[in-house]
């Protein structure tokens, strides 16, 4: 898949130098940061920030002549979260795959060539056709009976709720209120938002989002901005 600018990428420091850093950005090669993109304001200790070989989530800034250039400081808390979550998710995709294929290396490669590899499963419990691709009827099997396990063993809960402001700093302030881990929020216009955690089982799933929404509520009363949950 081809890296365009302003993704989020999961990126290893390999070196750092006097005003650059070095990085090996995961499936796409490598990349530069400048120190200014670092973090915002004066940087007094920079192993704070980066040190050899620690993993950091990175925005791509710019891509030109096959430099990449990349930025620590412009990745939001949320974003961070989503990124190491997706790098964890694949993990365990690998793992999987390590069990039914004796060397899956060659497979992820091709599969990530079209797509990343959490949409490809993704896809394919709904399209089992698409695994033909790239496994054999036995494989099929295995995977199929492994993925549906995993689906049935998680389970997610929903809400619908309302978020607006009348400041001028409106949209930062939503987004800050909206910087929450381990919950999925989806903008649906009008001001309206969708609000989903997930949970081996529902008890823990709702206590992810009722403490996401508590958060919420109470950052919205910090920022005199207006809360409501929408009931169904």
């Amino acid at each position: 898949m081809e890296l365009k600018e302003g993704e989020l990428v999961l990126c290893t420091v390999k070196k750092i130098d006097k005003t650059t850093i070095f990085l090996d950005i995961e499936d796409y090669g490598e990349g530069g940061m400048v120190l200014s993109e670092v973090a915002a304001g004066r940087i007094r200790n920079l192993r704070d920030y980066v040190s050899i070989n620690k993993k950091i989530v990175c925005k791509v800034l710019k891509i030109e002549n096959n430099h990449i250039e990349l930025s620590l400081r412009r990745v939001t808390g949320k974003e961070k979260e989503l990124v190491l979550d997706k790098h964890k998710r694949e993990k365990s995709l690998i793992k999987m795959l390590e069990t039914i294929i004796k060397n899956p290396a060659q497979i992820i490669k091709e599969i990530k060539e079209e797509y990343s590899l959490i949409n490809f499963f993704e896809e394919a419990l709904n399209s089992p056709e698409l695994l033909k691709k790239f496994f054999s009827k036995e494989e099929i099997e295995k995977l199929t009976k492994i993925l549906t396990e995993k689906t049935d063993k998680e389970k997610t809960v929903k809400k619908l709720f309302k978020l607006s402001s009348s400041s001028n700093y409106g949209l930062i302030e939503i987004k800050e209120i909206l910087n929450i881990p381990e919950v999925e929020i989806n903008y649906l216009g009008s001001s309206k938002f969708s609000i989903s955690a997930k949970a081996k089982d529902f008890k823990e799933a709702n206590k992810k989002l009722t403490s996401a929404l508590e958060h919420i509520h109470n950052k919205a009363k910090q920022k005199n901005a207006q809360f409501e949950i929408i009931e169904k």
